[in-house]
């Protein structure tokens, strides 16, 4: 996906076109850190724009993937619109897209993490990425594995 967003132009979205994607797993605190954000958002705007899809059924209203934290900031920076890649991702491929492009944040809860281990994992679950396995019931066995495989980290941890 990176090398078809380096391909593709970004668009200016209005800020009251954005939806949160359902099942958002992250808290968007309104803290120092967020008026940091925002003061920067002022002064530079918005550096690396939002990842967003279409929602089902408009043609102008969007879905947020990545960026949550960029939308809330350039809302209180006073922003009318946003730059934004609209990508062409269906609700399971979105939540694994937005699962992983938020664990690398610092300070993640492990409320979060959890929320986005199962949110990630029911997406791999409906794509029905269970290898040679044909039971449905060994199915979030496989995703518990895949996503410490992609976070680097026991798959016990992910269980618990």
């Amino acid at each position: 996906m990176q090398n078809e967003l380096k391909k593709q132009a970004t668009v200016q979205i209005p800020l009251g076109r954005l939806h949160r994607f359902p099942g958002h797993p992250y808290k968007v605190e309104d803290n120092e850190e967020m008026e940091a954000l925002a003061e920067s958002i002022r002064e530079q705007g918005i550096l690396t724009p939002l990842l967003v899809r279409r929602m089902e059924g408009s043609e102008t209203d969007y879905e947020l993937i990545s960026g949550h934290r960029r939308a809330y900031a350039a809302a209180k920076a006073g922003l009318e619109t946003v730059p934004a890649f609209v990508v062409s991702l269906d609700r399971n491929e979105a939540a694994i897209a937005l699962v992983d492009s938020n664990l690398h944040r610092e300070r993640l809860l492990p409320s979060e993490k959890a929320f986005a281990y199962k949110l990630k994992a029911e997406a791999l679950y409906h794509q029905g990425k269970r290898s040679n396995l044909t039971s449905a019931q060994f199915a979030p066995k496989l995703a518990t594995e895949q996503i410490a495989e992609d976070v680097g980290t026991c798959k016990d941890t992910i269980k618990r």
